[in-house]
């Protein structure tokens, strides 16, 4: 294997072995002159502005199955809901007057008429709400042309759709028969066309996942030139099948941890000048785990700004954080642990990618998104 020196060169353009290298350190030395340098391009490509994206999970009902998901459709433990309206509404009234720039509404998967409209109707109430004032990123999965098209007419302008893996044979192992790999491709390709800025993202740490795979995993993010980077460590949940298949979660925590860190800094340091979310998945393996995620490389969190009540309804994963937490407290919290590492939060601003502008207007862009002349 080559030096570290010779990966971390900014003249050296990373090749597929060299992601695999870089994944799979192990020294710990080595992985903080990653972190370093992945933070270091960070500052250069997007700058040291963290920018806020206050998540509401208005529902929890899903015709999905997936077999790693706690609110899966065949887990009878979990209690469903769905959030009105006027209850989404004040989530975003609260971003809107705690100067979140954008907030995120992400559900369980669906695609009747009467989600579609109900979602396309919200985006609407926000939008006039804040008299335009968010930036609105959609999570709700796999949907039709004309439903995205309706979402994105309504207000919408990002769309997170997470491939999980970009590897087909393992995506099959963590679905059922009737969940298509290329639909899911698809439907990314259909965001693109739609003018939506894409994200997409996978977990780190899947059962009979290898370091070739991850770096295969961050090839896809550039082929399918996505905006943005959702993704985080796989954390197990009780209730679902794919569980069995780890032993003893907590004696590969400290692997989970540094492997989705490994997977922050090299995407930063190959793709340069994408958005890449700090994950509250992080948060769950250790308590600082969302300010190590920004330290390296990420630059996007998403606080949770779901009603109380409906917070432990909505659990992916075992552990949670900030379950019982209000926004406004999540919020104070927040604030206090960027500054302590430096960092700013981009108050009042959508925080679209630097990589997304240079794509809309041809141009460079500095990190405060205007055109370098």
């Amino acid at each position: 294997m080559k030096k570290l020196e010779m990966f971390l060169d900014p003249s050296h353009e990373l090749a597929r072995n060299d992601l695999i290298g870089l994944l799979g350190l192990q020294d710990r030395e080595a992985m903080e002159e990653l972190f370093q340098r992945a933070y270091e391009v960070k500052l250069q490509q997007v700058g040291k502005k963290v920018y806020f994206r206050g998540i509401i999970e208005f529902s929890n009902i899903c015709g999905k199955d997936c077999f790693y998901c706690g609110i899966r459709k065949s887990n009878r433990n979990v209690v469903r809901y769905r959030m009105s309206e006027k209850e989404i509404l004040e989530g975003a009234r609260f971003a809107c007057e705690s100067n979140y720039g954008s907030i995120v509404l992400q559900s369980g998967e669906r695609k009747d008429s009467r989600f579609t409209a109900f979602v396309e109707k919200t985006v609407k109430a926000i939008k006039e709400m804040s008299g335009g004032k968010l930036g609105i990123t959609l999570s709700l999965g796999e949907q039709d042309e004309e439903t995205y098209r309706r979402w994105f007419q309504a207000g919408a302008h990002r769309y997170l759709l997470r491939i999980e893996t970009s590897h087909e044979a393992l995506y099959r192992r963590l679905h059922p028969k009737d969940h298509s790999f290329r639909k899911r491709l698809n439907c990314l390709n259909l965001l693109k066309m739609m003018g939506y800025q894409v994200g997409t993202g996978v977990m780190i740490g899947l059962p009979g996942q290898t370091v070739e795979n991850l770096a295969d995993d961050i090839l896809f993010f550039e082929k399918m030139d996505v905006a943005m980077i959702g993704m985080g460590p796989y954390l197990i949940h009780k209730d679902t099948p794919l569980s069995s298949e780890v032993t003893d979660f907590e004696t590969i925590k400290d692997r989970q941890l540094d492997l989705a860190l490994k997977m922050i800094a090299v995407t930063r340091l190959y793709l340069k000048d994408v958005n890449i979310a700090s994950t509250t998945a992080l948060q769950a393996l250790t308590p600082t785990g969302r300010e190590m995620g920004l330290r390296a490389g990420a630059n996007i969190i998403m606080p949770n700004i779901t009603i109380t009540k409906y917070r432990s309804s909505y659990q992916l994963y075992d552990n949670k954080p900030c379950l019982d937490e209000n926004a406004t407290f999540c919020r104070a919290c927040l604030e206090q642990r960027i500054e302590s590492i430096g960092e700013t939060i981009g108050y009042n601003e959508w925080g679209d990618s630097p990589h997304f502008k240079k794509k809309e207007t041809g141009e460079a862009v500095d990190e405060s998104g205007h055109i370098q002349h």
